[in-house]
């Protein structure tokens, strides 16, 4: 029996999730869980009070939230080099990014997807003040690259680089050439692409 067990549906965040699991390269078992009744079971909202896909059992530990997931399996396998060193600079950047995309990104972009605006005078209220602020953030924070947190890649690349990619593809995030060229470079990971391959392999086994 794995000690990581991984609970996902390959039309969620959980594919974020599920490369980070590929970039450890540790042993793992995936339980694939449908929409619907096999969510709001009395065993999985025993794991996920929400009925939500991701999750992460590790031993007795239990994680959900896809950004908590990415951070603590860098934490707990730190000879991987997912997150830099604790006395490092860019140890800020890592936590200041990885939480910036799972909050006031995400809220951006959901406000955006929703056609939502904020009242005029009312940013203040809101994490992400506008959409254009926070897009124009990460922009500026990828400048130096080539990687969120200088010239590591990190956990925080996972997560950031998957909010980007996955806006782009809907909508919800402009095509600009800097966005572009770094969800390329990291969706070319031998782990990224690995956990591409098992997502799609499932649905395509789940519609034959």
């Amino acid at each position: 029996m794995n000690d990581l067990v991984f609970y996902t549906n390959p039309q969620s965040r959980g594919r974020i999730a599920h490369w980070m699991l590929e970039e450890l390269g540790e042993p793992y078992e995936t339980v694939w869980l449908e929409f619907g009744a096999a969510m709001k079971n009395a065993d999985y909202l025993a794991v996920n009070p929400l009925g939500k896909v991701p999750a992460l059992k590790h031993g007795a530990a239990l994680v959900t939230e896809t950004a908590a997931i990415c951070a603590y399996l860098a934490d707990r396998f730190p000879e991987k080099n997912l997150l830099p060193a604790i006395n490092h600079p860019a140890r800020a950047d890592y936590f200041r990014w990885l939480f910036f995309a799972a909050g006031p990104l995400e809220q951006a972009l959901t406000a955006r997807a929703l056609g939502w605006q904020v009242p005029e005078g009312k940013n203040g209220f809101v994490g992400f003040g506008s959409y254009e602020a926070a897009i124009d953030a990460v922009e500026k924070a990828l400048l130096p690259g080539p990687y969120i947190c200088g010239e590591q890649f990190t956990a925080a690349d996972v997560y950031v680089g998957s909010q980007l990619g996955w806006g782009m593809m809907f909508g919800t995030i402009d095509k600009r050439p800097l966005f572009e060229d770094y969800v390329a470079r990291i969706y070319a990971r031998p782990a990224a692409l690995q956990a591409i391959r098992l997502n799609e392999a499932y649905l395509q086994q789940r519609q034959a």
